[in-house]
């Protein structure tokens, strides 16, 4: 690694090369959000801190460990921002999106959580999100889990896998945290650190364990599936039958509880096996609570966050996206006269041929020299420009590609002959 200041741990540069993944992605996003009648909003990365006390939960690993949090010059404590659907929902509530109203809202940018940096989970992370606000259906849910089965298609994805679950309501949930504490009260001594910090706080949390040395007493746990009001019983079955009859794969897993409070009844999560320790690739579920949690009228909403690093590296490892695009025309100059010209005749040319990728050769050199940087852009076409071409009205045409002969063509007709070797 090389001296000088270097980046924050876990908080990684994308570099050209690897920017046309990302790229495609968004497009790709951004397609399909426009097909499905979802609106952008765009929410600060910074807000007060008990915004996330109050909506994620204090007792999670994201407010206890993970947020970074600061006083600012008023002494405000402020955090930037773990995850974005606490910040859509305080603005539909600051700017009065609700009263009655429904929105389907997406955005996309980055998130901060102080964690362990590893392949697929990093510091400053970046995610898509879904929020549809007003509706209670469990038809919404099932369209927002066939909308990121279509992504998948989109981008020829295909090591992922669905899980589904339901928590109930908050009071069918309230009934099945205390016979989860009853039964890990009763396993108490074999209970790792984690676990029995979680007990009092947030025990459903112990059922998304990764330690291995808990899998026998995770797997013993009751089943909040058997737990269910039937409310949200017949809502989580008529979710099913609408994945079944849309050609959904799934599996219920009764140990899905997701980490943030605010969920209720339908929890989902996108998993691979292609990325290591981090399976998670897509995690969203309904939280009908949260608005009215955070002074809002009663409105109900699903959501979900889409991380966008482990996407990227899915299409990676897939061989999945853009080829890089080489440039159609090189401009080729040498001399003061030449380059003004050179210039002039590359900004013209992007007038008169839109959509064309055009270059101009920067730095000078002599021809030997510049002919070598068009080549290793990749252009088909060198317009070669000297003083014998300025005095003569003309530009040379030269194949870079293949072996037709190069050619002369009058200055002023250069569009015109340059659009119709671009379509041979």
């Amino acid at each position: 690694m090389s001296g000088g200041v270097q980046p924050i741990r876990g908080m990684n540069d994308v570099l050209p090369a690897e920017i046309g993944l990302w790229q495609h992605l968004e497009a790709t996003l951004r397609e399909l959000v426009q097909v499905y009648g979802y609106e952008e909003i765009r929410v600060p990365i910074v807000e007060h801190t008990e915004l996330f006390k109050r909506s994620i939960g204090e007792f999670t690993d994201i407010v206890e460990k993970e947020m970074y949090t600061f006083a600012d010059q008023g002494g405000d404590s402020l955090t930037l921002r773990p995850e974005a659907t606490a910040g859509i929902a305080r603005a539909a509530i600051s700017n009065g999106l609700l009263r009655g109203q429904k929105h389907k809202l997406w955005c996309i940018g980055p998130m901060f959580r102080h964690e362990r940096p590893q392949k697929g989970r990093y510091r400053q992370f970046h995610q898509f999100d879904i929020e549809a606000l007003g509706y209670e259906g469990p038809d919404v849910d099932a369209e927002m889990i066939v909308l990121t089965g279509r992504l998948w298609r989109m981008l020829g994805i295909t090591r992922v896998r669905l899980q589904v679950n339901s928590l109930g309501t908050p009071a069918s949930r309230a009934q099945y945290r205390d016979e989860l504490v009853r039964y890990f009260r009763g396993h108490e001594a074999a209970l790792d650190a984690d676990s029995r910090r979680r007990l009092d706080g947030n025990p459903l949390r112990i059922l998304d364990s990764k330690n291995p040395d808990m899998r026998a007493i995770v797997a013993g746990a009751p089943s909040i599936v058997d737990h269910l009001d039937p409310e949200s019983r017949a809502h989580f079955e008529s979710l099913q039958r609408a994945l079944q009859s849309a050609g959904i794969a799934f599996e219920v897993n009764p140990r899905l509880v997701r980490g943030l409070d605010y969920y209720s009844r339908t929890v989902f999560e996108w998993t691979t096996d292609a990325l290591g320790a981090q399976d998670a690739v897509c995690s969203g579920g309904r939280y009908d609570g949260l608005i009215a949690q955070l002074g809002g009228e009663a409105t109900p909403a699903i959501g979900f966050a889409m991380g966008v690093e482990r996407v990227v590296e899915l299409l990676r490892q897939g061989g999945v996206g853009p080829q890089v695009r080489a440039p159609d025309l090189y401009v080729v100059a040498q001399g003061d006269r030449a380059g003004a010209a050179g210039l002039a005749l590359a900004e013209r040319l992007r007038d008169a041929l839109p959509g064309r990728r055009i270059l101009y050769g920067l730095g000078g050199g002599n021809f030997k020299a510049q002919f070598r940087r068009a080549d290793r852009s990749g252009a088909r076409f060198a317009l070669v420009l000297g003083d014998s071409e300025i005095d003569r009205g003309v530009i040379a045409v030269k194949d870079l590609r293949g072996d037709a002969q190069q050619f002369e063509c009058p200055m002023a007709e250069a569009h015109a002959r340059l659009e119709a070797v671009l379509k041979e």
